[in-house]
């Protein structure tokens, strides 16, 4: 069974920063519940085609733009917490925030990103 960490990379390395359509839909189906809802800033989307299309969207309007992790994945039982980056590659970051998810039967059910004033 994949570990509430592992889940937490996969969420921002193998769907938010994937560019790849046929990667990042495998990634989606094997990290989130099929009903997930995502809550960030802008809004709440509901299932893989909504978060995938958030997913894209972003990454599409930030060009050369990468996520990386701020720091470890803290976990408290189904409870995930990864700080993060998004930046230019190899440059400072223009944007921190944390994500938050819940996990249930092995895939993240709800996840909340906020965004760190500057």
């Amino acid at each position: 069974m994949t570990t509430v960490a592992e889940l937490m990379e996969a969420n921002l390395l193998g769907v938010f920063n994937e560019r790849d359509d046929e990667r990042r839909a495998k990634a989606i189906a094997e990290t989130y519940a099929p009903d997930v809802t995502f809550a960030d800033p802008e809004g709440v989307v509901t299932g893989h085609e909504d978060l995938n299309a958030k997913a894209k969207g972003l990454l599409e309007q930030s060009p050369g733009f990468v996520f990386a992790p701020a720091g470890p994945v803290l976990v408290n039982h189904d409870l995930g917490h990864l700080a993060w980056a998004f930046g230019p590659a190899g440059a400072p970051p223009v944007v921190r925030g944390i994500d938050i998810a819940l996990v249930e039967d092995g895939r993240i059910r709800k996840l909340y990103t906020m965004l760190l004033p500057d």
